[in-house]
């Protein structure tokens, strides 16, 4: 009995790196029992379809999200430790830590247990929504209490709990004995691991972005891409993105209002009970078309560089002379002035909404967008970057969205990236072409979208394309030009192209010229219909187009009925008074005439932007400011409404 209660001494020069790995060890296996009992209560979501070794690397990608959360627990424990290492005597050092350490995993892991009934019901990793009836507690509880299946729960986290305090007992509760030699390498050593530490915090060694939600997303089986997160991450990285100050709630109108107001914009005399702004868009099936589609949004390529727009440096050769072939729209608009705007309001016709990031929130929704549409008629869907996918979380986000395959660098050879953008944009669109010719094998159609970088900082221009230019931010341009004429060309001989609609849109321009408060150039994009085979005229519309009008356009263009749930229109068939865009803390309407700004801080410009007038007409012009305001606040405010109440 006295050598059972006894303290061991152990003679060790790195105690406070062992401890802390076994509490590692300890803790992680703890997480695992919670996602084996998280995957057995889901067994019905595995069918025939889904691969052993996803499973596997669902559990895999679950170990790297424990890593983390335990090194946010254990960063301030291993310091401690690293002193104590030191400074043995200094024992109430050990037992403050040791109940710091308990306390906080021991609420790690009720988070665990809760996540279980919580997922089960919605589907979703624990976030902050779990809080939404908070001022209904009793409402909960009786809630709880009412339903058998959510004490079993209790079961497993008492266990893990008691498992975890005694074993943790075992691991902290040992006297160490150390000579004072040897302290240099001692030193350097608990450097090194408290490194290792802020490292599995970080979750990848990739530079551009650390681990994110949609790290997790990694096959199309959409509990296998959730299995892998940690519950507490999700948990935290909610609270957090609530928190924000650009994720907060925007007032512009009420609701009711502007749902209202949107509804009259589109013409929606018989509304949807549960979708508001929903349009049966029906096109006669019969003469349909199952054409490829192929969506080229271009990093940074502002309208204003092109010929047609006044640019006399040539810059654009190849988009100027598609632009004479197919159907271009001279007064398109981006969402934002962001690349995820760019993505977002592109493939799913949502507008961009100030500061908040819809694709990079902890609860990753699904939309009604284009890959979801065309998925039904029986669509290849895929996705080209050229840089790191969780970067902006565009990966798990678009997997989650009925995209079936990303690429991104992970999918190219190592030695193919150059910068932090990844690889050139002339090398992802050769990569893509026999990826391509695969899909089309399959004998479906397919939807294709590339999202260019190379028109970003830092620049690079690989050597064997030569530049007319000096100035590399005109050479960048020149390359992202001769990129996209390289990739038709490419396209050109394959058995596909004739059946391809290619359509080329910038994510967002470049503020060559800004001499109001907002760069028309930063939003005024480039949009081009380009189908040789198929586009036999060439068509220049002068109506104001958005990048959220692109995809039930392109809906419009096949012929294929959809429903659109969306904010855009079929620009060949409809037409709106004005388009408008974000700039984060401002927002722009624009029509034929006016440029209206409004900022967050309630400044109110009009200009006449054409003849470059810098006169601001707010004052003497009210009636058109009201309208112009009316309808972006509109759009803005019911977006948010349907967002918020899951109806899209």
């Amino acid at each position: 009995m006295s050598i059972i209660n006894s303290k061991i001494k152990i003679d060790t020069k790195y105690w406070n790196i062992l401890t802390t790995i076994k509490i590692y060890i300890l803790a992680i296996f703890i997480f695992f029992c919670f996602r084996l009992i998280l995957f057995f209560t889901q067994l019905d979501r595995i069918d025939n379809s889904v691969l052993i070794s996803d499973i596997i690397y669902s559990f895999i990608m679950g170990l790297r999200f424990d890593i983390v959360i335990s090194g946010y627990i254990m960063i301030l424990p291993y310091l401690i430790f690293t002193i104590y290492n030191f400074f043995p005597k200094l024992k109430i050092l050990k037992t403050t830590i040791h109940y710091f350490i308990f306390i906080l995993f021991s609420l790690a892991f009720i988070v665990c247990a809760a996540d279980i009934p919580f997922f089960n019901q919605f589907f979703t990793r624990f976030n902050v929504m779990a809080f939404d009836w908070a001022n209904s507690p009793m409402f909960v509880l009786k809630m709880i209490v009412e339903e058998p299946r959510y004490w079993l729960f209790i079961i497993p986290l008492a266990l893990a709990i008691f498992i975890f305090y005694k074993l943790l007992f075992k691991i902290i509760n040992n006297d160490i004995n150390v000579s004072s030699d040897k302290i240099v390498p001692r030193i350097i050593f608990s450097i090194i691991f408290i490194l290792l530490i802020f490292l599995g915090i970080r979750g990848r060694i990739a530079i551009k972005s650390p681990i994110r939600t949609g790290t997790a997303y990694f096959c199309n089986n959409p509990f296998l891409n959730q299995l892998g997160l940690n519950p507490n991450f999700t948990f935290i990285r909610s609270v957090l993105d609530s928190k924000k100050e650009e994720n907060q709630q925007f007032n512009l109108m009420e609701d009711k209002i502007a749902i209202k107001n949107v509804q009259n914009y589109f013409n929606i005399t018989n509304p949807d009970n549960e979708f508001p702004i929903l349009r049966k868009e029906n096109y006669d099936s019969i003469n349909c078309k199952h054409h490829n589609i192929v969506i080229i949004i271009m990093e940074s390529m502002s309208a204003a560089f092109m010929e047609r727009h006044g640019n006399p440096k040539k810059l654009t050769p190849f988009l100027d002379s598609i632009a004479n072939l197919g159907y271009y729209f001279e007064n398109a608009y981006s969402a934002g002035i962001h690349t995820h705007n760019g993505i977002f309001s592109t493939i799913f016709s949502y507008p961009a909404f100030f500061r908040i990031r819809p694709m990079n929130e902890s609860t990753m929704l699904r939309y009604h967008g284009i890959a979801s549409t065309l998925k039904k008629y029986n669509y290849s869907t895929i996705y080209f970057a050229t840089h790191d996918g969780q970067f902006d979380n565009v990966e798990g986000f678009l997997k989650n969205n009925d995209f079936e395959h990303i690429i991104t660098t992970t999918d190219y050879p190592s030695n193919a990236s150059k910068t932090i953008l990844g690889v050139p944009d002339d090398y992802m669109f050769e990569y893509s072409i026999p990826i391509l010719n695969d899909l089309n094998k399959k004998g479906k159609p397919f939807l294709s979208v590339f999202m260019t970088g190379s028109n970003h900082g830092p620049f690079y221009i690989p050597d064997y394309f030569k530049p007319n230019i000096y100035d590399i931010k005109d050479q960048i341009v020149e390359y992202s030009d001769f990129s996209i004429q390289k990739f038709i060309q490419l396209c050109s001989v394959e058995k596909w192209f004739d059946n391809t609609i290619f359509v080329l849109l910038a994510d967002h321009g470049f503020p060559i010229s800004a001499i109001y408060d907002l760069s028309i150039d930063y939003n005024h994009s480039p949009l081009i219909f380009y189908a040789p085979k198929i586009i036999k005229k060439n068509i220049v519309f002068k109506d104001m187009a958005g990048q959220i009008d692109v995809f039930p356009s392109i809906m419009g263009l096949l012929g294929l009925p959809f429903d659109n749930n969306t904010f855009g229109i079929n620009l060949f068939k409809d037409s709106r008074p004005y388009i408008y865009f974000n700039a984060d803390d401002k927002y722009g309407v624009i029509d034929q005439n006016w440029l209206l700004i409004v900022r967050r801080d309630n400044f109110i410009g009009l200009y006449k932007y054409k003849d470059k007038d810098l006169t601001n007409y707010a004052n003497s012009e009210k009636e058109i400011v009201n309208q112009m305001k009316t309808y972006a606040e509109s759009n803005l405010q019911a977006s948010q409404y349907l967002i918020r109440n899951r109806k899209i």
